[in-house]
């Protein structure tokens, strides 16, 4: 394998992120970002006599630590020439739960999370992508005394041209119980202005681009959060678990506006819901299916290339452009 191989790859796995080859979610870590976003689910029956509902609001940031190409010299008198991408990952997130309108808790859950993602390329050990992180979603009343969780990956990435990546690897994660979770992605190029994306079991997405600053995504997600509460009796306080998922499946408008700002407007339904209750020995208490409903999301994003950490990177595996369009 040649030394512009490896750049090559680098390239290959920059045109998730260019203007040329739109949208994949690992693609946005190549650059520094926050990113602000909510999103409205409608009440909708949850066992025949009340209604459920859920929103969110929080923000996401990306934080470049590390972004370097090194030249290494083996024992057995190799060279490899490495790229590695180092980024933190923080998030803050408020979901708010209502009963007939009601909000249940009353003040909500709060999601706080740390991770790290490492983007790695070399001439002996190819493409991966490792992760971890940690976290809490808790009520006011459980804060100080939460149950973590956490996870923790690896995958390996190949390249079939410019236009076709693949990634497969796996993920354990730990929320009330261990979970140990295939992964496969692919990223492909259709035509000029279309590209499909997944990374399942989590995501999927088709996108258009219709114009250098407007395009439009088809997506559907597996979503939802395990939170901590307190229940107060006049005997005793016990503590909760509520577990919410569902499948979203929606349209969204994407605008990149000034260079450095993407504003997105997200509507569809969600559907395959679960909402459960668990006791502290993890006993399930109370199971629902609330029904289908629609929802609708906004988000603005700010992103920038001119992080020094990130520029060094993108101006020598040649992907800086600017003005991305994502």
């Amino acid at each position: 394998m040649t030394y512009s191989r490896i750049l090559i790859i680098c390239l290959s796995v920059a045109s998730l992120t260019s203007a040329k080859a739109q949208h994949f979610a690992l693609s946005r870590l190549f650059y520094p970002n926050v990113t602000l976003k909510a999103d409205y689910n409608v009440p909708s029956s949850m066992n025949g006599t009340n209604d459920y509902g859920v929103s969110r609001t929080g923000f996401f940031g990306i934080i470049p630590v590390q972004s370097e190409v090194q030249l290494g010299y083996s024992l057995r008198k190799k060279f490899d020439l490495r790229a590695v991408h180092t980024v933190v990952l923080a998030q803050y997130t408020q979901i708010q739960p209502t009963i007939d309108g009601k909000n249940d808790p009353e003040n909500g859950y709060k999601t706080l999370s740390l991770g790290v993602i490492r983007l790695q390329a070399s001439i002996k050990d190819r493409l991966w992508v490792y992760g971890g992180g940690l976290g809490m979603t808790e009520t006011n009343e459980t804060f100080f005394s939460p149950q973590p969780f956490f996870w923790g990956g690896a995958a390996r990435m190949h390249i079939l041209g410019l236009r076709t990546q693949i990634m497969y690897g796996s993920v354990l994660a730990y929320n009330q119980k261990l979970r140990f979770v295939p992964v496969f992605g692919i990223n492909k190029g259709l035509g000029k202005h279309w590209r499909a994306s997944a990374l399942l079991p989590f995501m999927a997405n088709v996108n258009y681009k219709a114009t250098k600053w407007f395009n439009v995504d088809m997506l559907a997600g597996l979503n939802g959060y395990s939170g901590g509460f307190q229940v107060q009796t006049p005997e005793e306080k016990s503590l909760r678990r509520e577990n919410y998922r569902h499948i979203k499946v929606g349209v969204a408008a994407n605008a990149h506006l000034f260079t450095v700002l993407n504003v997105s407007l997200e509507a569809g339904v969600t559907t395959f819901r679960q909402l459960r209750t668990f006791n502290s020995a993890r006993e399930n208490l109370t199971s629902y299916t609330p029904a289908t409903t629609p929802y609708i999301g906004a988000s603005v994003r700010y992103i920038t290339s001119r992080s020094r950490l990130s520029s060094k990177f993108t101006r020598r595996m040649g992907l800086g452009e600017a003005g991305i369009n994502w």
